[in-house]
Formats: C-alpha cells, structure tokens, sequence
C-alpha cells in the first residue's frame, strides 16, 4: 500500500482523497466509519464568507479565543485556506443552510461575526461526512478497512513506514507497510466520566506516535463544552454552543441568570469561562448541574432551528421548548496532540496528522467554537500533500518481510479487570484532572496513573485492553502536562 490513512472522521477523508490522486490508500477504521466525532458536530463550520467577515476578523477571533499560544501562521493557514475547501466541499454536493438564497451565517460565542454555516440545522458534521464519504466510497485508489483497530505504527531506522493492525471480527495481527501514515483518530473524551465524545474517543492515535517517539504538545489544554445534558438515565448529550448565540440563558438551580457576574458576554463568553462559570454556580448551589433555558424563543423557531437537539431532549421527556433543560460541563475537544507543522508533518519522519489527534497551533489554549471542523478539511489536504511529496521523494522504498513479521509474532496477554480499571480511570480524570485543578489533585492523579501505566505495560489482544492502554498513557500525558502548567490560561 502507498499510503495508510488512520481514522474516518473529517480530517481522515479528506486527506484519502489528496492522496489517493498521488497512489493507493489504505483507509484504516476501528468499528464502523461512521462512529467518529465529526459526524455528531452540531454547532457548524466557522468560515469567513459572508460581506460583513474577512479573513483577518476571523485570525483575530481565533487569536484571542487561544489565549496567545496559538501559532499566528498556523491560523493564517486555517482562516485563508477555509473558504476554499468549503466551496470544494459545495461542489462535491455538501449542502448548507440558507435563508432567501443566502447563506444562514449564525453566531456564536467569542466570535465578533455570524460567520458558523451549518447543516439541517445542528447536523453540520453529518452532512459534511456524507458529502465527503461520497467522494472517498467512489475513489476507485481508496481501499476500506473497517472494524480494524490500529495498535502501533511501524518504524524502521527513523522513519514511520506502516502499522500493526488488529482485525477485530477474527482477532487476527498483520502488519501493513506504507510509503506515509497519516493519523486522523480524532480525541480522547473517553479518559474522562463525562464526555460528549463517541465511545471511539480514546486517544489511540496519540499514545501510538508517543510510543513511537513522536512529540506530543499543549496535552493540558483541554476543553470541557459547558452545556452538555445532565440526567441520570442519558449519556452527556451535546447541547451546542448555537443556542446561546440564538439566545438561550444559563440559570442555576435557583432559577437565578449568573453568567453576566463572571463575564460582560454573558452566555455568550467564551467556552472555558462559561464552563468554570457553572462549575462554580454548582458548587455554590450544591447542585449537580445548572438550566440552559430557551423557553422565551418561539417554539417553532427552536424546533426547525435545533431538531436533533429538540427530539433527543424529548427522548428524555424534556420539551425544551416548555422546560429548563439540566445541563453541566463535560469533555468536549483537546487542543493538543501529535505536534504537526503547518503541513501535517510530526517530529517522525513519515508520519502525518490532521484534526483533533494534531496539535497544528491552531487552538493555542482554547479552542474557537466551530473552528474544528474547517481544521480538519484545511489540514487533512495539507498532510495529504506533505505525504504524497514525502513518498516521491523517498521513492519506492521497501519494507523487508521479516520485520514485518517480527512487528505481529509477540506474545499477548489478558489485561485483569479492564472493565474497572476503564471505569476507574474515568472518574480519576474526571474528579482530578477536570475543569478545576490544582497542584494536590494532579500529583495524586500522576502517581496513580503511573500505577496502572506499570499494569498496560506490553501486548494484549483485544480492542478494549488496547484502548484501555491507550487511555492510561494519554491520563498520564494530560496530569503531566496539566502539573507542569503552575499558571491559569484558556482551558
């Protein structure tokens, strides 16, 4: 195979489909292509097109919205380079909101400008997949894999040359040699006990570059989204940031609106303050979770405006166009990752990322709303490229047979007691490493999970041992950066 692809979510298809034109592509998939974090983005895509934005409003809003550490010609990359990908994304037949023939640019919070296209309304990321799903089920140099869950990439002198997979119908190892891998396995939400991330979100991609020895950066910068559901009986369903651009206040459990006390924006401040907002709101209250309130907007507005969000709520017997709907914080997006240049190339030769699993600079210390899924279009073809110019420089280099059959002949063993050490590390992520830290609450957070690092050492052999690997090593790289952080900045 000439390039290996690993993940399917936003930033995976679109970097296949830049190197399939160059060679054949492996399309690498844990479970179904269909389980990646792109496909549940609600809020929409930030994109500077409409008369009132420009490209320099929209550098400005992400600029400030990372706190100072992003990196400006990474974002300058994002904010010119968008447009264009979206009008690729148009023609390819992905379609996007409109009102009287234009575009229903809509706002959300910490940008100065409507600038957040969305889809059916809260199924931005869906459209997006299936408009970029199309193109790759039909690229004739574009080979799937799915229910093949990736357990290393491969090096050889240096250089990333493959990886070893795990087929997870037969429970069967091979190795596969490629000429570029990229990574696009998307966050690692799963490592803490709330989370509005798919149960795909486990950090593989980022234990497996730093197991191979690839720089991993900014792993403290983690964003808890604010509204995320709160009932014992349903998982943290995402509750987008777009309806408090529309209008939707955040009550405590007194009915109180606290927002305006900790921000001048109120519900529209940015992501981290909104989050550490309620926390402390709960706190005060002794309460579980706080009221995102839409109740004061026409119901009819609120039903065609969010209608994944209005039918899930009422699954639950919430009609949130009657009722306070109970929401808290819960894991939403890491800024960090695989450390990537602005074309998608790791500190490994050979190995290329894109999306949530990089850290191109982009986020800096918190993450614009609605800028993910523009970086996983705008990056994906970027690494696409750094990949494809990699591989004719190289040439056909070749991997021998035996190490590649040395890569799958070791020894597995059973992980005792997965399922609680799982749960286990959730809730010490949760409870130590979470909105609010200190430097107590994260030393003792290091010294257990370098515990159970000892217990993950070596192989296993089923998806959920390797993931709960995984899980322990990416705990560990995010109490250890969070530690090695004594200042307050973003998320």
């Amino acid at each position: 195979m000439d390039f290996l692809v690993i993940g399917s979510g936003v930033a995976g298809l679109r970097a296949a489909l830049g190197m399939a034109e160059h060679g054949r592509v492996a399309m690498l998939t844990k479970g179904n292509p269909l389980e990646s974090s792109s496909i549940y983005a609600q809020g929409g895509v930030a994109v500077a097109l409409s008369e009132e934005d420009d490209v320099a409003i929209h550098l400005r809003d992400t600029l400030q919205a990372g706190h100072g550490l992003c990196r400006r010609e990474a974002v300058r990359v994002l904010v010119e380079e968008g447009p264009e990908r979206i009008r690729e994304l148009i023609a390819w037949g992905a379609v996007f909101d409109k009102v009287g023939g234009q575009f229903a640019f809509a706002k959300e919070a910490a940008h100065s400008r409507s600038r957040i296209l969305r889809a059916r309304g809260d199924a931005t990321g869906n459209e997006i997949v299936r408009a970029l799903m199309g193109q790759a089920r039909r690229h004739k140099n574009i080979q799937w894999f799915e229910h093949h869950f990736t357990v290393d990439v491969l090096v050889r002198e240096g250089v990333c040359c493959g990886a070893v997979v795990l087929d997870e119908s037969t429970g069967t190892r091979f190795a596969m040699a490629a000429q570029a891998v990229v990574l696009a396995t998307g966050g690692i939400g799963q490592v803490y006990a709330r989370t509005t991330n798919p149960p795909s979100a486990t950090g593989d991609g980022m234990a497996m570059a730093y197991r191979a020895g690839a720089v991993l950066e900014d792993m403290e910068f983690v964003q808890f989204h604010p509204t995320a559901l709160f009932l014992p009986s349903a998982p943290p369903f995402l509750l987008s940031e777009a309806i408090r651009g529309e209008g939707g206040q955040l009550r405590n459990i007194k009915g109180e609106l606290f927002m305006q006390r900790y921000h001048q924006d109120g519900a529209l401040a940015p992501r981290d303050i909104v989050a550490r907002a309620i926390w402390s709101e709960m706190a005060a209250t002794k309460a579980r979770h706080v009221y995102l309130d839409v109740t004061h907007l026409s119901p009819t507005f609120t039903k065609q405006r969010f209608p994944t969000i209005y039918s899930t709520c009422l699954r639950y017997d919430i009609d949130m166009t009657e009722e306070w709907i109970p929401v808290s914080p819960s894991a939403h997006y890491i800024m960090g990752g695989v450390k990537t240049d602005v074309h998608g190339a790791t500190t490994l030769t050979g190995l290329y990322a894109a999306g949530e699993v990089a850290c191109s600079g982009v986020h800096g210390a918190n993450r614009l709303a609605s800028n993910s899924l523009l970086e996983g279009l705008v990056f994906g073809k970027r690494a696409a490229e750094s990949a494809a110019a990699w591989a004719l420089q190289r040439g056909r280099a070749t991997v021998p047979k035996e190490f590649l059959r040395a890569a799958v002949e070791c020894p597995t063993k059973p992980l005792e007691d997965v399922e609680k050490l799982r749960s286990s590390l959730r809730r010490l992520l949760w409870g130590r490493v979470g909105v609010v830290r200190s430097g107590e609450s994260l030393s003792k957070a290091v010294a257990q999970l370098i515990r159970w690092k000892h217990l993950v050492y070596g192989s296993f052999g089923t998806r959920l041992e390797l993931e709960v690997k995984n899980m322990v090593e990416v705990g560990l790289c995010i109490a250890e950066a969070a530690l090695g952080r004594d200042n307050s900045v973003g998320a």
